[in-house]
Formats: C-alpha cells, sequence, structure tokens
C-alpha cells in the first residue's frame, strides 16, 4: 500500500508525537486526505478528542471526521482548553497561515503544534513566527502528504476547475495556473514522500504538461535542490505528465469491473458511495465506504469483473449464514462463551456482508434498466475493432431503440466519433442528426459531439490511439489477442496508458512525442514511474497499473490525476468545454 503507507505513516507520527489529548485541525483539502487513511476509530485511539476546522470560528466536537462515519466535526462554543494540544495538518497557503494567525492571537489550546502538507516559504514562516506572540507554537514541521491516495499506487488532487487542464493560459490565466500549481505542488510532496527525484518528461502538444513538468523541475533542481539530494539508483526514476486529449476513450466507457463499475454508475468520492437515492435502502447503507486498506473483500476483488464479483459476493453471504446456523446451535455455556466472543466479529463481516449486496443489487438494477450489457458490447467494438460500416448500423440501431438511455446514445455516437472522425464525414454527420431527433435530454445536444472532436480530436492527440498509424503494432496486437484470448467481450478495451507505461519502463518512449524537460537526459529503463495525467484519471486506467504491479514485481509504477473521471464527469467537462467556446473562445 505504497501511497496509503506514505500519508498514513506522516499522519501517525504528527499524532503519535504529540502526547496527551489532542485537537486535529484540518482544512478542507487535509481533512479528506486523513480521512482516506485513517478510520473514525484510529484516530480515536490517537487521543484526538476533537476535530476542527481551521476556518471554524466556534469549536469541534468529539470524534473525528474519518473512519466508518466520515463526516466533518462541527459544533459551537470557543471556549478556553488549555488541557488540550492542537496538531493543525494544513496546506501551506496564505489562506491557512491567516488562519492560524486568527488563532495565535488569542490562543485557545495549551500548545500549537504545526505540520504542513508541502513546501512551506520562508516569507509565511516570517508571517507565522510573527504571529506568535504568546509563543504558544512549539513546532513547525513539514510532511509531505499534499495529493488524495485512493489505492497504493493511485492518487487525485480533486482540481475544482479542472475543465481549465484543457484551456490554453491566454484564455483564462488565473484557472489555468490555480491547476498548473496544485499539480505541482502535489508532484512535489509526492516525490518528497517516496524519497525520489526523477527525471521529468512530458507530453508534446499540452501547454499544461508542459508547465507542470518545467516548474516541477525548477524547483526540484534549482529553487530546493537540497531537499531532493536523495541517493542515485542505477535506474532514475522518472516523472512522466501526459494529456487526458490522448485517450478520451477510457472515460467515454462502460466500466464491468467492481471499482470501475460502482463510479461509472452510483459515482465514489473519497472512498464514500452514496447509495440515499436506492429504493429501500436501509439506514446504515445510506453512505458506505469502500477502502481496499480496511475491506478485506473489496481489496481482494475490487479489480475483479461483474461476474466473478456477484459469485464472490453470493459466497460471503453463505458463509455468513452457515455462521448464522452454527450461532444458534447454543447448547452448553462453553458455546454460548464462543457466541459472544466472537460475536464483534460476526457483525462486522454481517454489515460488511449486507454493503456489498446492496452495491451489487443497485448495480444489477441500473445495468437492467438501461440495458448497458447491450450498449457495451457496441462501445467495445468501437473502441477495439475496425469496421466502419459495421459500426455506423450498431450504432445508429442503438438511437432508434427507446430503451437505450439518451446519455448512453451520446456516449456512443461520441466514441464513433472519435473513431471514424476522418474516414466517413457523411456518415458521421446522419448519425448526430439521428441523435439530434431521438435525444429528449436537453442536457445532451449534438454541440457537445462537436465541441469532442474540437478539443480531443485527432488533431489534438500525440499518440496512436487506434493503432491505424503502426501496422506493425496493430498485427502485433491482434496476434496476442488471438492467442491468449479475451477476458470477456466487455472488457477487451486496454487504456492507452497501458501502451505509455510498457514503453516507459523499457526506454523505448518516443522522445520526440515526449520530450524531456532538458536535453542533459538520456532515455533508458526505470523501475520507478510516476504518470500523472492533466486532465484526469479513471479507475480503469488504476487497475491497468496495478496488473502492470503485480506482473512486474520488480517495477513500481504510480498513477495520479488533477481529477478521478467517470462518464458522467467527462461529458460534464466537455459540457463545460462547450460553454467556453461560446463565450471566450477556445484555441
Amino acid at each position: 500500500m505504497v501511497l496509503i503507507a506514505a500519508v498514513r505513516d506522516y499522519v501517525n507520527k504528527m499524532l503519535n508525537d504529540v502526547s496527551g489529548p489532542k485537537v486535529l485541525i484540518l482544512d478542507a483539502e487535509t481533512l479528506p486526505i486523513v480521512s482516506l487513511v485513517l478510520t473514525q476509530s484510529e484516530v480515536l485511539h490517537r487521543d484526538v478528542v476533537l476535530v476542527e476546522k481551521v476556518d471554524s470560528k466556534g469549536g469541534g466536537s468529539g470524534g473525528s471526521s474519518s473512519g466508518g462515519g466520515r463526516g466533518e466535526s462541527g459544533g459551537s462554543g470557543a471556549e478556553p482548553m488549555p488541557h488540550l494540544k492542537a496538531v493543525c495538518f494544513l496546506r501551506p497557503t496564505g489562506e491557512n497561515v491567516n488562519h492560524l494567525k486568527r488563532h495565535l492571537r488569542n490562543p485557545r489550546f495549551g500548545e500549537y503544534h504545526l505540520f504542513f502538507s508541502n513546501i512551506l516559504n520562508s516569507t509565511l514562516i516570517h508571517v507565522l513566527a510573527d504571529a506568535d506572540a504568546q509563543e504558544a507554537v512549539v513546532q513547525v514541521q513539514e510532511y509531505y502528504a499534499d495529493f488524495y491516495a485512493l489505492d497504493a499506487f493511485h492518487f487525485t488532487l480533486h482540481v475544482p476547475l479542472n475543465v481549465y487542464s484543457y484551456v490554453s493560459a491566454t484564455v483564462d490565466l488565473n484557472n489555468t495556473q490555480r491547476v498548473a500549481e496544485r499539480s505541482v505542488d502535489a508532484l512535489l510532496a509526492l516525490c518528497l514522500s517516496l524519497k525520489k527525484r526523477p527525471t521529468i518528461r512530458f507530453q508534446r502538444g499540452s501547454e499544461l504538461a508542459r508547465r507542470v513538468a518545467h516548474e516541477t523541475g525548477r524547483i526540484m533542481y534549482e529553487a530546493e535542490k537540497p531537499l531532493f539530494d536523495f541517493r542515485r539508483t542505477d535506474a532514475l526514476p522518472l516523472l512522466l505528465v501526459v494529456d487526458r486529449r490522448d485517450d478520451p476513450v477510457t472515460p467515454l466507457l462502460m466500466q464491468w469491473t467492481y471499482q470501475a463499475m460502482v463510479h461509472e454508475l452510483i459515482g465514489i468520492k473519497d472512498n464514500k458511495v452514496d447509495l440515499s437515492h436506492v429504493p429501500n435502502i436501509s439506514p446504515d447503507q445510506r453512505e458506505v465506504v469502500l477502502a481496499a486498506g480496511e475491506d478485506e473483500f473489496f481489496r481482494r476483488h475490487m479489480n475483479d469483473n461483474f461476474g466473478d464479483v456477484g459469485n464472490a459476493v453470493a459466497k460471503l453471504v453463505n458463509d455468513l449464514q452457515s455462521k448464522d446456523r452454527r450461532n444458534k446451535g447454543i447448547q452448553t455455556l462453553d458455546d454460548m462463551a464462543a457466541v459472544l466472543e466472537s460475536y464483534p466479529e460476526y457483525r462486522r463481516q454481517a454489515g460488511n456482508v449486507a454493503k456489498h449486496v446492496a452495491i451489487m443489487t443497485e448495480l444489477q438494477r441500473v445495468v437492467g434498466g438501461r440495458k448497458l450489457m447491450a450498449v457495451s458490447e457496441v462501445e467495445q467494438e468501437l473502441a477495439c475493432t475496425s469496421g466502419q460500416t459495421a459500426a455506423f448500423e450498431a450504432v445508429a440501431a442503438k438511437l432508434s431503440s427507446q430503451d437505450v438511455a439518451d446519455v448512453d446514445k451520446l456516449r456512443l455516437v461520441m466514441l464513433y466519433a472519435l473513431r471514424y472522425e476522418q474516414d466517413s464525414p457523411r456518415h458521421l454527420q446522419a448519425l448526430i442528426n439521428k441523435f439530434n431527433d431521438v435525444c429528449r435530454n436537453p442536457k445532451y445536444k449534438a454541440g457537445l459531439i462537436y465541441t469532442l472532436l474540437r478539443q480531443f480530436g485527432v488533431k489534438r492527440r500525440v499518440a496512436d490511439l487506434y493503432g491505424s498509424r503502426d501496422l506493425l503494432n496493430m498485427v502485433a496486437r491482434n496476434v496476442k489477442r488471438g492467442l491468449t484470448g479475451v477476458e470477456n467481450v466487455y472488457t477487451q478495451h486496454q487504456p492507452l496508458i497501458a501502451q505509455i507505461i510498457d514503453a516507459a519502463t523499457k526506454g523505448r518512449l518516443s522522445e520526440a512525442d515526449y520530450p524531456f524537460i532538458s536535453g542533459n537526459f538520456q532515455q533508458s529503463r526505470t523501475q520507478d514511474l510516476i504518470v500523472f495525467v492533466v486532465g484526469g484519471t479513471t479507475y480503469e486506467e488504476a487497475r491497468t497499473v496495478a496488473l502492470f504491479n503485480a506482473a512486474n514485481p520488480n517495477i513500481r509504477v504510480v498513477l495520479g490525476g488533477t481529477a478521478l473521471l467517470n462518464s458522467t464527469r467527462f461529458i460534464e467537462e466537455v459540457s463545460e468545454l462547450n460553454h467556453l467556446e461560446a463565450s471566450v473562445g477556445l484555441d
């Protein structure tokens, strides 16, 4: 659990090193960063009696904002509590330092231990020193946990204006700069937490990827060079900054593995799944947690396909029923003692079973209601095989079906447009016209398809997304597919990032398409690869990384991005780009 362990170790250290009862003070970003790696009970066991937000003008309430009841602590009343020590874990921003100045003018707590999630510049240090007139601050430390650790090898940032990942700085300098700065901050913290100073490459043609790569390199190799003076290894680590534009197909596809499918059809936010909309859901299942670190069943099956997970859940139910029957066969006091001893574990298992049954039931309901198996079969053919005429007929048939939802019709036309935009404009226009005729949802207008092609079409892409430019690679992939087969018709697609990772780790990545930030580096194999996607990642790509790492134990690949995407989020961002095209004009 590389990333989770890195963040968890930092949080444990700050809580364990400050002895006695304490209050944990967090900001809007460090709150979910902590909640992703520690449960509520784990925080409480470290003598945390209050959790507060740094911008709160009142007091907090007992308990924690992480774990099973992962909500924000709150309350009223700002009475002094000199018996408590304040552990502040905050991003090193001017806004947070101003909040700390307010705290330090009239300290409520006996001591203040300040931990920042990234590099704290000297100006802010002097501001804090001047504000600490009552000498309440005991220590100031930098603990590099400035990213959201979703899984062992997958992190995100939740950039609020992620759509500006695709916008030129000449159109909106402020918002594009915010995305760039947050990306740089995360990459610096990540490399410091992993104790790596990588060589850096970026995707040609991506303005944001270039800016992020160069600014990260400037800080790493110049401004803060001593911080990154780690022991060099024979195989240099590599940071590769790429652009979501190169693979718009992956976030548009229906997913059929457990974690990716839950995010696609229900949604996952910081490992939490909102089931409050599910018919007849029990109150204790309205929001559930899916975290590999605390749910053994999920850890084992998060990357399995839907059918296999269904079988595994059925076995989980059968195992629990067997335990229940054994518990009912109490005949002696020893039997009763054994049942009471195992009862807490039994209740935990029962709750876990109920959670996965509820999720799988909802997935099945949505899949059946939207006829997603039939839709997905067409999607996979569009993504993985060529044949324009057959593809046109298949998409046209789905557009004529009243059983297919408008959003799924839009996804099909988008996938067709990306694949065949240059092959047959007449057929594409016919599908767009038909979509306009049958779509009843005003959110899904044909203009989104044109925006998708302008912003993510073949002229915007660097990589060979469909293999059409390299006949030998295409033949090799087809031969391999024929020899090994595919898992099933719904999981044929491999995201582009699989090819990028393979080429990067073997030292075969095109220097023309992915240049270094300077000319002083030579391409070589790497055993430590960080791939950062401006525009965001998907759980299908995270699964690809996890499977690659499992198959290559001597290589470690870490994946991160500005946001976590599913088709709903991606289409929303295409819609935002459509509005920006109309309002300010885009390149």
